[in-house]
């Protein structure tokens, strides 16, 4: 169970990140180094998570009829 916890907080914690990439954030590198480098402050987790959702993502490139 105690193994659970450390991944279930892991998971919480990598959580900017995962938004990052999945939206292919224009700066995904840079949330994933404050991230990983300020994220064990609460401010830093937060600005790194609101800088996730942040609507500065590459546009898909599909076909245009």
């Amino acid at each position: 169970m105690g193994t659970l916890f450390i991944a279930g907080l892991g998971l919480l914690y990598f959580v900017p990140t995962i938004i990052a990439s999945s939206r292919n954030h224009r700066n995904a590198g840079a949330i994933v180094a404050l991230n990983i480098f300020a994220g064990w402050t609460f401010i830093g987790w937060v600005v790194a998570l609101v800088w996730a959702c942040t609507n500065n993502v590459e546009k898909k490139r599909g076909r245009h009829r």
